[in-house]
């Protein structure tokens, strides 16, 4: 975040993702953060962070695990506390989603502060297709989790989200019909196989997992991408790989 902030880029909200989207213009230095799951550690280490810097980031939430209660602070969950990624999915398997996800109370004050915005990941972030054996029930099933998760969203927060993330970053035709059919409009996901310009699908939105790796990383992958040259020829490249597997993979 502080290398953001001292090479001179704004974050944008989700209405104006969707408003460069459709061909409005941004900032030169634009970009969209987005923390998935709502885990707890958003709240007690993201959220003075991106306060500190002045920005402002999508947080999807998956509205079942999140619960009521007061708010947390970091004296009581010190940095190196923290459960991995593995240890949280352990505790939420075993019916501990309070320890390691943010509560409502959490929610609202990362609200007034200005650092989060809240949007769906669906309500239960399970896989239908992985357990639906025919698309009729895997449609009617994807339909139901993320209706629920727009309704308590609408009803806990009063909001009308329309930008939804999908589980593991995997979607199908069936999902975005659902998606659409729910009244989502925008849908992202974790593939990473070409730029989001303006007039680009806004169903299939691409995004770069970072997962810790630093600011040299970081400043390599945003000057590549916004590179006139390069950054098509990347994305050319990455394109043609994506192709290539899902041919011999048919």
């Amino acid at each position: 975040m502080k290398w953001l902030a001292s090479n001179g880029y704004v974050t944008l909200t989700a209405d104006e993702f969707a408003g460069y989207l459709h061909g409005e213009r941004m900032p030169d230095k634009s970009i969209l953060l987005t923390f998935d799951d709502g885990y707890l550690d958003n709240y007690l280490h993201a959220h003075p962070v991106l306060n500190r810097y002045g920005h402002n980031a999508l947080m999807f939430l998956v509205t079942e695990r999140i619960h009521d209660g007061p708010t947390r602070s970091l004296a009581e969950r010190p940095a190196h506390t923290t459960p991995s990624h593995e240890e949280c999915e352990r505790l939420i398997e075993a019916g501990r989603a309070d320890d390691v996800t943010v509560r409502w109370s959490e929610i609202e004050a990362m609200r007034a502060a200005g650092t989060f915005e809240f949007h769906s990941h669906t309500h239960s972030h399970r896989r239908w297709d992985l357990s639906c054996n025919d698309t009729g029930s895997k449609r009617a099933m994807i339909g139901a989790d993320i209706e629920t998760a727009k309704s308590i969203l609408r009803e806990r927060l009063g909001i009308e989200s329309k930008h939804l993330c999908w589980p593991e970053g995997y979607y199908d035709t069936d999902y975005i019909g659902a998606a659409i059919d729910a009244g989502y409009e925008y849908l992202y996901t974790t593939r990473n196989v070409r730029l989001n310009a303006p007039g680009s699908d806004r169903h299939q939105i691409q995004r770069v997992v970072d997962n810790g790796k630093g600011d040299e990383w970081l400043a390599r992958k945003l000057w590549r991408y916004r590179h006139p040259v390069w950054g098509p020829a990347y994305y050319g490249i990455k394109q043609l790989k994506h192709a290539v597997r899902g041919a011999v993979g048919t």
